[in-house]
């Protein structure tokens, strides 16, 4: 009986996490960026200022962790190595393999953004 408890306590704790995949971090700063923020290191800026680093904690984070080491979703730590820019992009526009898509979630440049940033992890 223990063993059917501790699968089931599982499978509710993976469905909760899958459930936050793609989800908003209504946690996260309200304070709008400036247009003069300058990235963080090894961040990318789009025009308005958002920072690579950031949409990442806020839309990507519950999937892939806050080292990129992965979990739910795969590690990211060598994604620029495994895959091209334009892949990178495909996936976060369309997600796919379990990945839900950001295209309509984000802009076109928190997108690109975030693919210049990726594309800079090679392990």
């Amino acid at each position: 009986m223990r063993k059917w408890a501790a699968i089931a306590a599982t499978a509710a704790l993976l469905a909760m996490t899958t459930a936050a995949c793609g989800k908003s971090n209504n946690n996260a700063s309200t304070t709008p960026p400036s247009s003069e923020a300058p990235a963080s290191p090894g961040g990318t800026t789009t025009a308005s200022g958002e920072d690579a680093e950031t949409i990442y904690k806020a839309q990507c984070i519950a999937c892939h962790a806050a080292d990129l080491s992965g979990g739910v979703g795969p590690k990211l730590t060598d994604v620029g190595a495994r895959l091209s820019t334009d892949e990178l992009s495909t996936r976060i526009h369309n997600g796919g393999g379990g990945m839900p898509a950001f295209k309509g979630t984000l802009t076109d440049d928190q997108i690109n953004t975030l693919v210049n940033w990726l594309s800079t992890k090679k392990g």
